[in-house]
């Protein structure tokens, strides 16, 4: 068991709401990404990034076990978000797994190592997805991974209901494109900086919010459904997630 981040520098007072400025694209998703492709399940093998932290902490790769197994511990858990061996992320064409690039410099990573090098640089990440993101059961982990990786938020052609719930509890913005918009439609390639203009100041949150995408020859603007659609949701973000929300309501 391992104590999970979440409630670091949490005040007894939320943050107020801020823009996000400046984001890189982690993965570029299409159709039916389902919570399995997101969620840590199955065996962990050795080469996976959750495989050579345990060998790190001195496991013996006979003694991995599984993903469900270690779920106490989110340094193994955030290491298997977005490894499904099946999902295809387009930012690196030709390859199956939870591989990305890093931008600028275009390099091939592990999602793990690629998330771990923007946070250290201090950029904020969103992922880009198509119609149905987050169908099938639902998997805590999948937004909780999600948020750990430090996505902040998640554009995408649709939503499934209870995933989009679950992104908002942890503090990650969910956005969808207008009617008839995708990733491909708009020419979008993942390689841009992105920024969500119209979260700062704003009480009620807005309806809708500007998308600036700079490629660096150009910045354009789109605009986005933001799909926090009740009170509730809406409070649950500006504390952060449902965790730090109800820490202050106990407090």
């Amino acid at each position: 068991m391992q104590r999970p981040p979440y409630f670091d520098g949490v005040g007894p007072e939320p943050e107020p709401v801020q823009n996000i400025t400046g984001a890189r694209v982690l993965a570029l998703l299409g159709d039916s990404v389902t919570t399995d492709h997101i969620s840590p399940a199955g065996t962990i093998k050795a080469g996976s990034p959750a495989g050579r932290y345990l060998i790190e902490q001195g496991v013996a790769p006979e003694d991995f076990n599984s993903y469900g197994s270690r779920r106490g511990n989110h340094h193994v858990m955030i290491r298997g978000t977005f490894a499904n061996v099946r999902l295809r992320n387009q930012l690196a064409p030709g390859t199956e797994g939870g591989i990305t690039r890093h931008w600028p410099d275009g390099e091939q990573q592990s999602i793990f190592d690629a998330a771990a090098s923007y946070a250290a640089e201090g950029v904020p990440l969103i992922v880009i997805a198509g119609a149905d993101y987050g169908s099938g059961s639902s998997r805590d982990w999948a937004a909780k991974g999600t948020s750990l990786l430090g996505v902040k938020a998640v554009l995408a052609t649709s939503f499934e209901r209870i995933h989009r719930s679950n992104l908002i509890g942890m503090g990650v913005v969910p956005l969808q494109f207008q009617d008839g918009d995708t990733a491909q439609s708009l020419g979008l390639t993942g390689k841009e900086t992105y920024s969500i203009i119209g979260l700062a100041d704003q009480d009620p949150l807005p309806r809708e919010v500007t998308v600036r995408v700079d490629d660096g020859a150009r910045t354009r603007e789109l605009i986005a459904t933001l799909r926090i659609d009740t009170p509730a949701e809406q409070a649950y973000y500006r504390h952060g997630g449902i965790l730090p929300y109800v820490l202050r309501q106990l407090l």
